[in-house]
């Protein structure tokens, strides 16, 4: 009688512990687990968004899908992720896409310095016919788009000194993303650029292998940048999107009632996460000045001679990109940017 009476309360804690989690035993056996992996703090507005997407999977899928997220690099640097999500050893990535940028040469679209001027017409854009049509592109990579995640305008910092100039950016040796376009453009602004994987970054910076480099200023501050670096010049010069990604493998396993809840999902966390880069980014400023950098705006008589110097860069690149996509990609600007008139 002991015994049976041991077994049903083993049984009866098994399935309670199941129920906290809100699964029941048959949904716990049959759970398709997912791994997403991205390089940001969990303090960052991206970090607080997917898991906010990890929670809406599992509850609209009644916890037949669960979505576990790997922080900080965990799983890898970002070129490392994509590889491993085109492979399908990896289910879903978040971050940005510059790492199959020459591969994807449309993507280079985005290293195209003062492209956008505001964060409303860049997530207009990119939830619009072209930003589907780029990430429909990567299809053939074994990559499925679900949306463009959120994104944010960088901003310069180094630790030599401060930015008021575009002759004071001469000769820095910065960090820029893994792309040819962001080369040239970083070069012909007088700089010395050197495309590095981001989570080799901060090492360099600190044993000054690095003077500085380019990031938003959300990014800054959750990775600890003021640690290692003593100006902030605010710049606005690009803005980088980043995008929810999925392997076709993983993709292809799911019903189709559970891609679109997980596509629903991923919609609900763009949102999310973009409000909160915005709010994160009207703070952190302020956060960055009281752990000692020093904080600057490069005057607009000056960033007109630094898209000056950019611009044949630009013009040559067009062609890179594709001279027609890059005309559709301005004149969804321009209808945008019309109709705030």
């Amino acid at each position: 009688m002991k015994l049976i009476q041991r077994r049903s309360l083993i049984a009866g804690l098994a399935f309670a512990t199941l129920a906290v989690l809100g699964l029941a035993p048959a949904q716990a056996q049959d759970a398709k687990r997912a791994r997403l992996g991205h390089s940001f703090a969990d303090s960052h507005p991206r970090a607080i968004a997917m898991k906010q997407f990890a929670a809406d999977v599992g509850k609209a899928t009644d916890g037949k899908v669960v979505v576990d997220v790997y922080s900080s690099a965990t799983l890898g640097s970002e070129d490392k992720m994509l590889i491993a999500v085109q492979s399908g050893t990896q289910d879903l990535y978040m971050g940005a896409l510059s790492p199959i940028a020459a591969r994807k040469k449309a993507l280079q679209i985005f290293d195209f310095p003062f492209l956008f001027a505001s964060d409303a017409e860049a997530a207009h854009v990119l939830d619009g016919p072209i930003g589907r049509q780029m990430l429909d592109g990567i299809a053939d990579m074994k990559m499925r788009g679900l949306v463009w995640a959120g994104g944010a305008f960088r901003n310069m910092s180094n630790s030599k000194r401060p930015l008021a100039t575009m002759a004071d950016m001469k000769g820095l040796r910065v960090r820029v993303m893994q792309s040819p376009m962001a080369l040239a453009s970083f070069n012909a602004m007088g700089m010395n650029a050197v495309p590095m994987a981001f989570s080799e970054v901060y090492p360099a910076l600190e044993i000054k292998a690095l003077d500085g480099y380019e990031h938003p200023v959300v990014d800054m501050y959750a990775n600890k940048m003021y640690e290692v670096q003593k100006y902030l010049t605010i710049t606005n010069h690009v803005y980088t999107p980043v995008a929810l990604i999925a392997s076709d493998k993983w993709w292809a396993s799911l019903s189709a009632a559970q891609q679109q809840a997980v596509q629903q999902a991923a919609e609900k966390a763009r949102t999310v996460q973009r409000s909160e880069e915005l709010r994160q980014a009207g703070e952190v400023v302020a956060e960055l000045k009281s752990h000692g950098m020093q904080v600057g705006e490069m005057p607009a008589a000056e960033l007109e001679k630094i898209r000056a110097a950019v611009q044949p860069v630009i013009d040559k690149n067009q062609a890179t990109v594709g001279t027609e996509f890059a005309q559709s990609f301005y004149a969804a600007l321009a209808s945008y940017r019309n109709t705030k008139r």
